[in-house]
């Protein structure tokens, strides 16, 4: 598990994707430390190294093994840990990541927001609800599946706020051969601003 701490009222648990905690989500974490919130990356993986790019279908199988199931449920039960620790608690995800901040979200008080990185897999727990605020961003296009139906779908929840960027899934990973600088900067912002529209004074 990868901590910062700040004394801060405020806590944001960052969920990676499958290759576990890895470069780009340990920059995102101390960017967000570097705010002053605090920052908690919880390891959903059953090792400590995180997987190599080139090792996708490895990190897969892995993540298969341990069961998604499972690790929301580890991840459910640490947020209810930080829950009474913080006045407010929110979660970012990537990728898998995403769809367990979705899951999350659908449980009453557990979360008070989650942003939702390219969560191509959250199109199956569409008969799932949001119980706060959230903000869900997707590249235009995506190999599995039409973005723009998914995107419909989701604008009928008062709860859910969409937004799309004219690149590819992994655009915010500057390790990932789909990166985009611009894209990146401009969803870390909207991220913050997402979630400081919501903070404590």
């Amino acid at each position: 598990m990868l901590t910062y701490h700040n004394n801060s009222k405020t806590a944001i648990v960052v969920l990676h994707e499958i290759y576990g905690i890895n470069q780009h989500i340990r920059e995102v974490c101390g960017r967000l430390s570097n705010i002053g919130y605090d920052v908690i990356c919880p390891n959903l993986l059953d090792r400590d190294e995180p997987y190599n790019y080139e090792e996708e279908e490895m990190a897969y199988k892995n993540f298969v093994n341990i069961g998604f199931s499972p690790i929301v449920e580890n991840t459910r039960s640490i947020l209810m840990q930080l829950r009474h620790k913080y006045q407010m608690l929110y979660v970012i995800g990537y990728s898998v990541g995403a769809t367990i901040a979705w899951l999350c979200g659908t449980e009453k008080g557990l979360v008070d927001a989650f942003v939702a990185y390219y969560g191509s897999r959250i199109r199956d727990y569409l008969d799932k609800q949001p119980q706060c605020p959230s903000l869900l961003l997707f590249p235009s296009e995506e190999m599995s599946f039409n973005v723009e139906e998914l995107i419909c779908n989701l604008r009928e929840n008062g709860n859910v706020e969409v937004r799309k960027y004219e690149g590819l899934h992994g655009f915010a990973d500057p390790q990932n051969k789909n990166y985009s600088e611009l894209l990146s900067k401009q969803a870390f912002e909207d991220t913050i601003k997402f979630f400081s529209t919501l903070s404590l004074p």
